[in-house]
């Protein structure tokens, strides 16, 4: 047996190199937060006939973010589909789009819920809620990997990311 491999100071050593040649190759996630208004682009919409106000709408929206991490200070593009029925809420999922001042692009897919709840006024307003994940991205967003949570105001248009992501390209 090689008295290197069973020296307790050689297998430290070793562990330590191996540790530090994986971080200095391995992107570590930071923790971001961002908004975004959007607004309409290009919507469409398909409302049902049977009195009950539900409808599907094709989302193209689109605005500018804040915040800190890779996506700040992008331009970001919904490309939605929303299942709305008023009396109970709504679905949602898609993509978000980011193009940075650069020219890099940066995919996040999301999904959430968005549910009615009477306000003080006693107008019915919605809470959404739900998640994004990683997609993809190009240039210094390649191999962009990551998650976490998304707010939506509905009133205000106004989207709140938060999470960790990272490029690995």
């Amino acid at each position: 047996m090689n008295v290197f491999i069973t020296n307790p100071l050689f297998r430290r050593c070793m562990a330590s190199a191996a540790f530090c040649a994986l971080a200095s190759t391995t992107a570590l996630a930071a923790t971001m937060k961002i908004e975004a208004v959007i607004v309409p682009k290009a919507d469409a919409k398909l409302e049902f006939a049977d009195g009950s106000k539900r409808y599907l709408l094709a989302a193209q929206r689109e605005g500018r973010t804040v915040g800190n991490g890779p996506l700040s200070s992008a331009t970001v593009l919904e490309w939605g589909m929303h299942e709305v029925n008023p009396a109970v809420g709504a679905n949602a999922s898609g993509y978000l789009v980011f193009t940075t001042a650069e020219g890099d692009v940066g995919y996040l897919k999301y999904q959430f819920r968005a549910i009615p709840i009477p306000g003080p006024d006693g107008k019915q307003h919605f809470v959404a809620n739900g998640f994004w994940e990683a997609a993809g991205g190009t240039g210094k967003l390649k191999g962009l990997r990551g998650g976490g949570t998304v707010q939506i105001n509905p009133a205000e248009r106004r989207w709140t990311l938060e999470g960790d992501l990272v490029a690995s390209n």
